[in-house]
């Protein structure tokens, strides 16, 4: 077979299309479909984040003046998002709390933010992370309680906690 060549004895251009044209045409398709993807939201975008109805432990009567709410928050994008704060329906502080586990014992500290990681969760457990409430007005076992969430990356979400006794959590997934 002849190959055809140019004037200066180089491959015409017929024959050098041939030889790149296939990775360049899937090279375009490619990016087609990335661009697609990009805006239709598929692409390192976030997606809010979804969370369940949580709990709230009903302080005890003489205990402590304050109490804990717990909540588990599904991050279904691909950006890790934070909880920034918090609220509840009587007012109040409501502190993000961080458990420090030192062996056997541990203590808690302020957070400036819970990270919710990227498709993952943050569940929040006496072990681990809650909000904590100062002075809570008298609540009842079985009350829901409305909480707004607020984060980095997400809109703000209003969710509510059932009170439940001492001894009569569950998870709140």
């Amino acid at each position: 077979m002849a190959r055809r060549v140019g004037a200066a004895g180089r491959p015409g251009t017929v024959e050098r299309l041939k030889v790149v044209g296939p990775p360049v045409a899937a090279a375009a398709v490619a990016l087609a479909l990335l661009s697609g993807w990009t805006a239709v939201g598929g692409a390192g975008t976030a997606r809010p984040v979804e969370v369940r109805p949580g709990w709230l432990l009903l302080p005890t009567a003489g205990g402590a003046p304050a109490t804990a709410a717990f909540f588990t928050i599904r991050n279904p994008g691909d950006i890790p998002d934070e909880l920034t704060a918090a609220g509840w329906e009587f007012g109040g502080r409501v502190t993000l709390k961080r458990h420090l586990h030192q062996g056997a014992s541990g203590r808690w500290e302020p957070a400036a933010a819970l990270p919710v990681p990227e498709r993952g969760e943050l569940v929040m457990s006496p072990e681990d992370a809650d909000l904590m409430i100062t002075n809570p007005p008298p609540l009842k076992v079985g009350q829901w309680v409305e909480f707004t969430l607020s984060f980095r990356n997400s809109p703000q979400l209003r969710v509510k906690a059932e009170v439940l006794p001492p001894g009569g959590r569950r998870g709140s997934g």
